[in-house]
């Protein structure tokens, strides 16, 4: 159940935000290239990595045989309607409620019938523990060959990790500082308010304290939540006991705020790359895009591959790329189909497109006849055959690239 909600939303976050801010600029194309191409990484490259590296293992029937049976639908469903040309604003919200079908299939699947349940503590505390020791074993590679590398990091890293701790509150306890906590308060408001420029601009004049004197909102926005963390400054002198709710959600809403600003920002760098290399959105999608966005899947499912849990990492492997599909790409859809709505909204062809529905398709019927005749175990061959896939799926899209141009 937590890999098909929360463990989905923190891996899928990136895509979600990307999609959105792709189909709302217009890039309609590359927000379907971008999560198709996510998601046959994942199925082919990620699922091929970890049957290499790990096969062979055994999967659980009922929970494989779902995972990519709802997932073909899913994409089934999403090419019938870009084929159609057509997308209605019913069309879109149904993703949605697919997926939400989907997260109660399961739930119904893992507690309603009294199946075992999984010990989800017990699986984080191994990936964790192996997770450090290969942070350990990458760091002594570094400090031993790459001296400088570490100090290099840290310059780099330093100026990001300010500005983060300066915008998203410390849940812990053990971690409060109350000058960040005051800061937190003071741009937090902003920081939020720019979120929310193409509603409101932030020069907006409004009246404050001073009658007929017009003052820019965000300068409102500052004095306000500034005197607020002044105030917090001066009273609040001990950190809390326990983590406090309101401070959890802030956090959570904040870092929303940064993975949507970096997705917004990597758009623009992805437009202004292709316009350097005269290359069409949609390649951009199918590639940096695509890899951006998974590279932290690929990550993880080895991290829990290497932690003696592949089966585990293959479940995440559909999962994950599923809610990109139907939540990512259907919020961003939804959005852009009420601006049209009742009429419905124009999806323009594309053959790299196609070619990406095509591959995603082989690379999960590939994986559920094998795994199925194999008795629901992953041999190592088919591991060698998805990253070849991939591959291929690579090569064949730079290829109609260079003749569509």
């Amino acid at each position: 159940m937590a890999a098909v909600t929360l463990l989905a939303l923190g891996n899928g976050a990136p895509d979600v935000f990307a999609s959105v801010a792709a189909v709302a600029g217009g890039e309609t194309r590359t927000g379907f290239g971008a999560i198709l191409s996510a998601g046959t990484f994942v199925s082919a490259f990620v699922v091929g990595f970890v049957g290499i590296y790990a096969a062979p293992f055994c999967v659980d029937p009922s929970s494989f045989v779902r995972d990519v049976l709802f997932y073909l639908m899913a994409a089934f469903l999403l090419f019938y309607v870009y084929l159609s040309g057509e997308l209605y604003f019913w069309q879109a919200f149904g993703f949605v409620v697919f997926y939400l079908f989907f997260v109660g299939f399961v739930f119904w699947m893992d507690f309603g019938r009294g199946s075992k349940i999984v010990d989800f503590e017990a699986q984080k505390s191994v990936e964790m523990t192996q997770s450090e020791k290969g942070g350990r074993h990458i760091h002594e590679i570094h400090s031993g060959v790459f001296p400088d590398l570490k100090k290099i990091s840290k310059i780099w890293e330093a100026p990001v990790s300010l500005l983060l701790k300066l915008t998203i509150p410390q849940t812990s306890p053990s971690e409060w500082s109350r000058f960040y906590q005051s800061a937190n308060i003071a741009l937090c408001p902003l920081a939020l308010l720019y979120s929310c420029k193409s509603f409101m601009p932030m020069s907006h004049p409004v009246i404050f304290l001073i009658p007929h004197m017009h003052l820019p909102l965000w300068s409102v926005i500052l004095f306000s939540s500034s005197s607020l963390a002044i105030l917090h400054y001066i009273v609040e002198k001990e950190p809390p006991k326990t983590e406090q709710i309101h401070v959890v959600l802030v956090a959570f809403v904040m870092s929303v705020f940064w993975i949507s600003n970096v997705a917004g920002e990597l758009l623009n760098c992805l437009g202004a790359l292709g316009k350097i290399l005269n290359l069409p959105p949609s390649i951009l999608g199918l590639t940096v895009l695509a890899w951006g966005n998974s590279i932290g899947d690929l990550v993880a499912d080895v991290a829990v591959a290497k932690a003696g849990q592949p089966a585990l990492a293959m479940a995440g492997c559909f999962a994950g790329p599923m809610f990109n599909m139907l939540i990512g790409l259907g919020t961003a859809l939804m959005i852009q189909t009420a601006k049209f709505y009742p009429e419905p909204y124009v999806l323009h062809f594309h053959v790299s497109i196609v070619i990406a529905f095509v591959f995603l398709f082989l690379s999960l019927m590939g994986s559920l006849l094998v795994v199925t005749w194999s008795r629901f175990r992953v041999p190592r061959f088919w591991g060698f055959c998805l990253v070849g896939l991939y591959v291929l799926f690579i090569f064949v899209s730079l290829v109609i690239a260079k003749f569509t141009a």
